[in-house]
This record gives C-alpha cells, sequence and structure tokens, in this order.
C-alpha cells in the first residue's frame, strides 16, 4: 500500500452512511460471535474451572501475536479476582521462559487457529513437564485442540473486519471466554467483596471496601462545646477549629447538637440577642451522626442523602471527631 497515496487522499469524500455502517458491522459481528459463545459453557467448561479451582499451582496464560496480548489482560483479571496466574509469551517460552512453568502449575494456551508455530513447539513441551494443558481455541480440530487436556472453544463464524483478516472477533470471544473463566473461578472460591479489597488497595474501588471513618477524622480538629456555654464560646470554638460548626455535647461527650455557620445567619436573620442565648438555644438538635469503624462509602451516602458536608463521628455514642466531604474527596471516593 502506497503511504504516500494514503496520506495525500482526502477522506472526506467517504460517507457518514458508509462510516457508520461499517462500525454498527462491527459491533455486529463481534455481539453476536458473544452470544453464540454462550452454546460453549458446558461440561468441558465445569470440568475446566473445577481443574484450576483445585489446583495446587498458578495458571501460566500464554499466546502468539494478539492472542498474547488477550492473555495478559486475562491474567490480570484473574489474579485481582483470586486466582493467581502469570503471563509467559509463546516465543519466549521456546527460549527459556518456559522455566516458570511448574509440574503443578496449569498452562491456558490461546490461538484462534491452533496451528501457530510457535504453540506447535510449545505444546508438547509443556506435556513433557506435566503440566496439564488448557487450549482456549476457535478450531477444535486443530493441533492445540487435539493435545489439550481441556478445551474452551471460541468460534467464529468470521473477523469483524471487512478483509475477514484482523482479528477482531477472535479476540473478543477470547476475552469474553476469559471473563466467563475469572468470574465462574471468583463464584467456586467464594471470593467476597473484602478479597477483593485486599487485592486492590491503591484504587478508590478498593477504597471504597476497606477504607473507613476512624481512618480520616483523626487529622481534623476536634470542635467541642457545651450546652451551657454562651454564644461566643461557640463561635470561637469554630472559628478556631477551622470546620464551620462545633457539635454540643454533655459532660459524658455524648452529642446533643451540632452549630453550624448555617445556624449564626439564620439567628442573625431573627436579630436575636446573641448574649442572652446558650449554646443550646443556638444548636440543630440530633444531627447526623456516624460510628468511626463505619466504611468511608457510608458516611459518604449519608452526606448526599442529608445534602449536607459533614459528620459528627461517635465511638460507641461518644464524640470523637467529624468527618468532612473534603476528606473524601482527597482519598477519591468521589
Amino acid at each position: 500500500m502506497d503511504l504516500k497515496a494514503i496520506k495525500n487522499k482526502d477522506f472526506t469524500v467517504i460517507s457518514e452512511d458508509l462510516i457508520k455502517e461499517t462500525a454498527l458491522r462491527t459491533l455486529d459481528i463481534e455481539s453476536q460471535s458473544i452470544i453464540g459463545l454462550k452454546q460453549q459453557i458446558d461440561d468441558r467448561f465445569v470440568q475446566c474451572v473445577r481443574a484450576i479451582a483445585q489446583s495446587q499451582g498458578r495458571l501460566v496464560v500464554t499466546g502468539i501475536g494478539k492472542s498474547a496480548i488477550i492473555a495478559q489482560k486475562i491474567v490480570a483479571t484473574l489474579n485481582s479476582t483470586g486466582t493467581p496466574s502469570l503471563f509467559m509469551h509463546a516465543a519466549d517460552a521456546i527460549h527459556g521462559d518456559l522455566g516458570m512453568v511448574r509440574p503443578v502449575d496449569l498452562v491456558l494456551c490461546l490461538s484462534k487457529s491452533g496451528e501457530s508455530p510457535e504453540i506447535k513447539v510449545l505444546v508438547p513441551l509443556v506435556k513433557h513437564l506435566g503440566s496439564a494443558l488448557i487450549g482456549m481455541v476457535a478450531n477444535p480440530k486443530s493441533f492445540l485442540a487435539q493435545h489439550a487436556d481441556f478445551v474452551l472453544h471460541t468460534p467464529i463464524e468470521k473477523e469483524a473486519d471487512p478483509n475477514n483478516l484482523a482479528p477482531t472477533a477472535s479476540t473478543t470471544v477470547q476475552i469474553a471466554m476469559g471473563d466467563a473463566l475469572a468470574t465462574a473461578l471468583l463464584r467456586v472460591k467464594g471470593f467476597t467483596p473484602a478479597d477483593f479489597a485486599q487485592y486492590h488497595p491503591g484504587g478508590a474501588l478498593g477504597k471504597q471496601l476497606y477504607l473507613r471513618v476512624l481512618n480520616l477524622y483523626p487529622q481534623n480538629e476536634r470542635p467541642a462545646t457545651r450546652q451551657e456555654d454562651s454564644v461566643e464560646a461557640a463561635i470561637l470554638e469554630m472559628t478556631s477549629k477551622r470546620l464551620g460548626c462545633t457539635v454540643v455535647i454533655n459532660a459524658q461527650e455524648q452529642v446533643l447538637g451540632i452549630i453550624t455557620d448555617g445556624d449564626l445567619r439564620r439567628m442573625l436573620e431573627r436579630k436575636a440577642d446573641l448574649n442572652a442565648l446558650q449554646a443550646a438555644d443556638l444548636m440543630t438538635p440530633n444531627p447526623q451522626t456516624v460510628e468511626q469503624d463505619a466504611l468511608a462509602v457510608k458516611a459518604l451516602a449519608l452526606m448526599r442523602n442529608k445534602s449536607i458536608t459533614q459528620l459528627v463521628v461517635t465511638d460507641r455514642g461518644k464524640y470523637v471527631g467529624i468527618v468532612h466531604l473534603h476528606d473524601l474527596i482527597r482519598e477519591g471516593l468521589i
């Protein structure tokens, strides 16, 4: 193909309808390929899942070309959902990387044709090691399928590109079968949200599952006022602690109410004599609270439901501090 001619070509002459038609055709072919994949979730699939779940080793996922890229994604999904896995490029495997495979490991090999030269060399080497071989392959009569201990059949009628050449539908069904495998293993192993958080501690998704209010509020000041304190004292406490509020408590540290900037403004609008008032007269009683061991996402949900920006934090009913919306933003929960 003449690259210079491509650069000089006027692509604006290609109709909008043709562009849309091509894109929609791609999505139709790939979606139908995935629907067809449902027929392959059979007894062979179940046996494969059980073999992986019962294995004392790891799942080594390999492939060549585009299948190798899909293999890397499958490995990432498996590792994050409780199935120890690692990626081995099929070409590198026959040049030394096969040393990462142990007899107790299972090897999952991805290949559309099942006849690639590298795959034909790799398969007998894996069998010689004593590792069980799983073939994810479109051609059930291929070399890979015939020599695999388990077969995950990923058939397609055609690729999605107009020339029926570029790996499109084939890689789509591979990634879908990989997800089906990972989620089935997740269910078999009883993988929980807490387990997921253990493997995702650095991301916002993981924080939703492990970050608690007690990890946030200690970095804030603890504004506190007694119910008999003057309004002036309450204002000074709010100003010094810089959280826009102060919590009204009794001698037992129990929460009676909260005074916010809004409470002060509303009191001034009523032109009340502030010198004659105590904190108890100004406070909003029974404010929204959250226990310190609650998940941070629960605090966020309470703030959203009540349209507020801070929550009073308690420890078994006693006031311990304030968690602010900014704390949740800083942690990436919003």
